[in-house]
């Protein structure tokens, strides 16, 4: 099978679909691997290290587009990127649909064949894909948060951890999955007061069993979800509904009740944000002010540290395309049900039920498309 690993392009996206590592694993089991030049440059990757590992450095990322049968990227294909995708291609990326209508049209237009990251699981319901990177993104909301909340930033001018007869920041973190998991390490390791809101007991249970008496649980059908944000300093949102658009927690109504300088870092803003007032951001320009409030929402969090994102990103990633170069995408989706809910897109349908559903589009079963 020839693989293809195009240069990322969406702005300050750093990470590489595929480490010099990952190149040796898959040219030992017999496949072609097509790297673009200097694609792996920013995340500490060279030409040399992909050659030694047996990959074939290519010019241009339209010459791997043309010639690939599988592309293997970080981030969803840009508009560009769209144009170059053939018909019966193999797509395996993050592409976050739910909350990209121009994007999922582009790829049900192109009959292609598109696995999403982010909707593969486990036995239990869980994420793998996603996993990695959520854990990267909610630790660096706190330290983004942080930095926000200083003077200069536009922030309340408050240290997280406060000082020796100074209070600590009060953090909100809402959703106590892997982001909010994090997102509390960091947070509680800065000796800030923490609270995480979460609907499932059992959840809080467990972050209480890790965290102890360093984070307060708050089950959201049970609490006043305006005091808390009134009185939070630092806002993280971390709600995911797999696959699906974020629900909106923080309405703007609600955003008239914090304090000035508070600050809102939105990891859910892949999907749409879970704060009403959320827009995508850059790295180059990461935040904004609505009602006094610094709302930080850089989309692609993990691609500020690509070295360490690229490398855990392609433990999880690299079985499932050994899996599909080795076996091809009918037999390595058809043998095994946690790999075939990645299937977003195939030739035309879509095969991702909240994403049909969003859209307005029929919902093609999976199982039933791969069998036609």
């Amino acid at each position: 099978m020839r693989i293809g690993v195009p240069k990322e392009i969406k702005p300050q996206e750093n990470r590489i679909g595929l480490t010099p590592e990952s190149v040796k694993t898959l040219v030992s089991e017999g496949h072609e691997v097509l790297v673009e030049n200097n694609g792996g440059f920013e995340a500490g990757f060279d030409n040399d290290q992909y050659k030694n590992a047996g990959a074939k450095i290519i010019e241009k990322a339209n010459d791997i587009f043309n010639d690939a049968e599988i592309i293997v990227k970080v981030k969803e294909p840009q508009k560009v990127e769209v144009e170059m995708i053939r018909e019966n291609q193999i797509v395996y990326t993050y592409l976050h649909l739910a909350a990209a209508k121009e994007l999922t049209e582009g790829l049900v237009k192109s009959k292609s064949i598109n696995i999403a990251y982010e909707t593969i699981t486990d036995d239990n319901g869980r994420l793998p894909l996603l996993a990695p990177m959520s854990a990267v993104a909610g630790r660096m909301s706190v330290q983004a948060g942080a930095h926000c909340l200083e003077k200069n930033q536009k922030g309340r001018g408050v240290l997280l951890g406060g000082a020796p007869g100074g209070e600590p920041a009060n953090v909100l973190i809402l959703g106590g999955g892997v982001v909010g998991e994090n997102a509390a390490t960091i947070a509680t390791g800065m000796k800030a007061k923490v609270h995480i809101v979460d609907k499932s007991e059992a959840r809080l249970e467990q972050l209480t069993e890790m965290f102890g008496d360093k984070i307060i649980p708050e089950q959201s059908d049970k609490i006043d979800l305006k005091k808390l944000v009134a009185e939070a300093d630092l806002i993280v949102g971390g709600v995911l509904i797999p696959g699906a658009e974020a629900p909106k927690l923080v309405t703007k109504d609600m955003l008239k009740l914090m304090k000035r300088g508070s600050v809102i870092v939105d990891v859910a803003i892949d999907q749409g944000g879970c704060v009403e007032t959320s827009k995508p951001t850059t790295f180059n320009d990461p935040t904004f002010i609505v009602d006094n409030v610094v709302h930080y929402c850089v989309a692609n969090m993990p691609g500020g540290v690509p070295r360490t994102s690229t490398i855990a990103l392609n433990k999880v990633t690299l079985p499932y395309l050994v899996k599909l170069a080795n076996k091809g995408y009918q037999k390595a989706l058809g043998e095994d049900k946690n790999f075939l809910a990645g299937l977003n897109v195939y030739k035309g349908h879509v095969t991702y039920k909240a994403v049909a559903d969003v859209f307005g589009h029929e919902y093609v079963n999976p199982r039933d498309a791969i069998n036609k």
